[in-house]
Formats: structure tokens, C-alpha cells, sequence
């Protein structure tokens, strides 16, 4: 999954021969998943169409500050499309809306919306070479990048001018790939290896019957796509779920009982730097595994039970520098039940459920939990959705590698 998927992305078409390739640009960005609308200079609309634009975008294509074919004249809100952003790419970018974006000239809604935008901004110079190398040029490169905006620099082939050199527009399909390997290397998890048990496990009494759990496995496939938007490299162990992941950073070991997951995790424990057990792991399991369906032949039946290996307590015998999550689902006395689960287990951060709480537990949308550090911090969180929750965990995992 490309990293542009779900971005919302506001491209700022100015008004050069290459404005024609910006239909393909909108193309590749909806392809890819992102959100996205387009401005246009009004000397852009020579050369490309708003109908195009729009069609593909699937947005109406802004121009001017307020919409002059309606009776009403709406206003085009440059602040609330600025704020709207998630990047903002300027392409084609000529060498006048270059001066104008280097000098404050705001003539226009593109400029208007890039002096408001809150977001990172990229631009893709497009002019002939004798204009791309002149000092007045260079000068608003040099200042845009002051301001922290990046360049997509210019591709060197035939110009419209009949000249061949360095100064056309890089093509389309480069400035995707420009802008995804920008937005992975700046991603705060990159580089990092993130190990996740999810959902419940199953515990054979025969072959058609098990023992098992309410769990879903939302939270723990939440934390997992998460982790992969944020640049990790995600071991997702998976017990029995109908779920599936939404990132190609994430590779799925799919278990169904507690020691399928607890070899599972070991295989991998070692290689990562976090581990983040959310799934509800059986507890004890049925010590003899009948070999055929047992019979309605009594009107009483016992299965006689055995413990489990606990996989967050063996991860937190042997762990190192990893970063070691584990949750606790309490009735009574929640705090000091996880506190004593965070010594015992040699935890870094424990995310406590409590099912007295309204909307929180198995099979719901969502979660409210609360947060406890090994230094016994207390930070109880608001009820939430399970992918908001997941995005909390995640920024205390951001958060100690920051101090670290």
C-alpha cells in the first residue's frame, strides 16, 4: 500500500505546456488511494481543462476566489483548503508562480492557499533551460527552500521550445515516487521492527469443539496497520480472525492456539525492537485433546484444564532493548491488578481495559483504556475509537524512542 493512501493531497496547477500531464498526476494519486483537489491558475485552464481535473479527481476544481458562474458567487475558502491539506504540490510550477510564492505576490488562489497552507509543500519547476538557469529563477528556488518547501527538481529531454535540456517537468510517475520515498524517510517508525499478537486463540477439546474467547482482534490488527503507516516493519501474529491487513509492511503468521502464538513470538521476538501483546490469549487448555468427537453419552461431563505458557511473561524474561507492551482486561481492582502484572512481567507500558466501562471490550468499535508506565504513571484516556486508541499507543512507542 502506498504511503499516499488516505493523504489528503492539494495540487496547485500554474499555467505552462505541462500542465497537460497533471490528468495523469490526478490519476496516479487517486490510484494510489489519497484525497485530491486541485486549484488551477487561470492561465493554467489553457492548457488543461477543469472538467478533466475534476472528473478525475472527483472534486470540483477551484480557481478563482469565489465561484463566478453561480448566482450565489460562493467564496473559495484558500484558508479552509490550506488547512485542509495534508502536502501541497505545485506542478507544473512556472517561473511567475515561482517568483510569486518566493516574494508573497498573491495575485491569485494558488497563491493565496500556498501563503496559508499549514501543510509540506512541494513544487516541480517547468520551463525552457535558458529561463530554468537564470539567476532570478535560482533565487526562488533557493528562497522556497529557505521556507522549507522541497523541490521535485527538473528532468533534462526535449522542451517546448524545440531546445533540449534540464528544465521539463518530471514526469508523473517520478513525482509519485519522489513524493513516496520523501514521505517514508520522514515516517517516525521507520527503520523499525514491531512484533503484535492479535485476536483469540482456540483450544481443541476435539476435533469440532475448542475452548476460546470473545476477542475479534480489531485492536490488535488497528495497532498493526498504524504501526505500518508509520514506516514500521510489522510481525503480525494473528490468531483465528476474519480481519486482514491493509499494508504490505505487514506480515501475517496466522496461529489458532496459545502455543502456535507462543512459538511464534519467539521466532520473531528477538529481531524487533517493540512488542505489543494485545491479543486475549487462553488462559489454560484442555490437558488430553480427544482424537474423535466425544459423545453425548452423560448427563454430566468435566475436561480437566492445564495452564498455558504465558508469551508476555516469557517475552519479559528475555527481552533486551525491546519495548514491551502488554494489556490487561480487569473487572476489580483494574490499577492495582496491571500494576502488579507490569512488575511481574517486566512490562515497559501496560493498556488497561475495564469492562465496567461503557463501549469498551470485546467486539465493539470502540475502547477506553488508561494508560500505566512502569514507573507506575497513571494516564487515563477518553472512550475512543479502537483506531484512535491504536494511534495513542503508537505515539508512546514514538515518545520512547524520542528519548532514548
Amino acid at each position: 500500500m502506498s504511503v499516499l493512501n488516505g493523504k489528503k493531497i492539494l495540487l496547485g496547477v500554474s499555467g505552462g505546456i505541462a500542465a497537460y500531464k497533471t490528468a495523469t498526476l490526478v490519476r496516479l494519486f487517486i490510484k494510489a488511494g489519497a484525497h485530491v483537489q486541485v486549484i488551477m491558475t487561470p492561465a493554467s485552464k489553457d492548457f488543461v481543462t477543469p472538467l478533466t481535473l475534476s472528473t478525475l479527481s472527483k472534486n470540483p476544481v477551484h480557481s478563482s476566489f469565489f465561484n463566478q458562474d453561480s448566482e450565489d458567487a460562493v467564496w473559495n475558502n484558500h484558508v479552509e483548503l490550506g488547512l485542509w491539506a495534508d502536502l501541497m504540490l505545485v506542478a507544473p510550477a512556472t517561473a511567475n508562480t515561482l517568483s510569486k510564492m518566493a516574494t508573497g505576490n498573491c495575485d491569485n488562489l494558488l497563491i493565496a492557499t500556498y501563503l496559508s497552507a499549514k501543510c509540506p509543500v512541494y513544487f516541480a519547476p517547468a520551463m525552457d533551460l535558458d529561463m530554468y538557469k537564470h539567476p532570478s529563477t535560482l533565487s526562488s528556488f533557493a528562497a522556497l527552500k529557505q521556507f522549507g518547501n522541497t523541490m521535485i527538481p527538473a528532468e533534462s529531454g526535449e522542451l517546448a521550445s524545440g531546445l533540449s535540456g534540464e528544465g521539463r517537468m518530471a514526469e508523473p510517475e517520478n513525482i509519485v515516487t519522489f513524493l513516496e520515498a520523501d514521505l517514508e524517510s520522514k515516517l517516525p517508525l521507520k527503520g523499525k521492527k514491531i512484533l503484535v499478537t492479535a485476536g483469540p486463540t482456540y483450544e481443541a477439546i476435539d476435533p469440532v469443539r475448542f475452548i476460546g474467547n470473545h476477542s475479534s482482534g480489531k485492536m490488535g490488527f488497528d495497532i498493526a496497520n498504524e504501526a505500518a503507516s508509520l514506516g514500521a516493519e510489522v510481525f503480525l501474529i494473528a490468531g483465528p480472525t476474519h480481519l486482514k491487513a491493509k499494508n504490505s509492511l505487514i506480515k501475517v503468521v496466522d496461529v489458532v492456539s496459545a502455543q502456535e502464538m507462543y512459538d511464534a513470538c519467539h521466532l520473531h521476538f528477538n529481531e524487533v525492537d517493540v512488542a505489543i501483546a494485545a491479543a486475549a490469549v487462553a488462559d489454560y487448555r484442555p490437558k488430553f485433546v480427544a482424537n474423535q468427537k466425544i459423545k453425548k453419552n452423560t448427563d454430566e461431563f468435566s475436561i480437566e484444564l492445564e495452564k498455558t505458557k504465558d508469551i508476555l511473561s516469557s517475552m519479559g524474561a528475555i527481552k533486551k532493548k525491546q519495548f514491551l507492551i502488554g494489556f490487561a482486561l480487569e473487572t476489580e481492582n483494574e490499577i492495582e491488578n496491571a500494576k502488579l502484572k507490569i512488575q511481574k512481567k517486566n512490562l515497559d507500558l501496560i493498556v488497561l481495559n475495564s469492562l465496567q466501562d461503557k463501549g469498551a471490550g470485546f467486539k465493539k468499535e470502540t475502547n477506553k483504556v488508561t494508560f500505566i508506565d512502569k514507573n507506575f504513571e497513571i494516564e487515563p484516556m477518553e472512550l475512543k475509537s479502537k483506531e484512535s486508541v491504536a494511534a495513542d499507543i503508537l505515539n508512546k512507542v514514538i515518545l520512547h524512542f524520542s528519548k532514548s
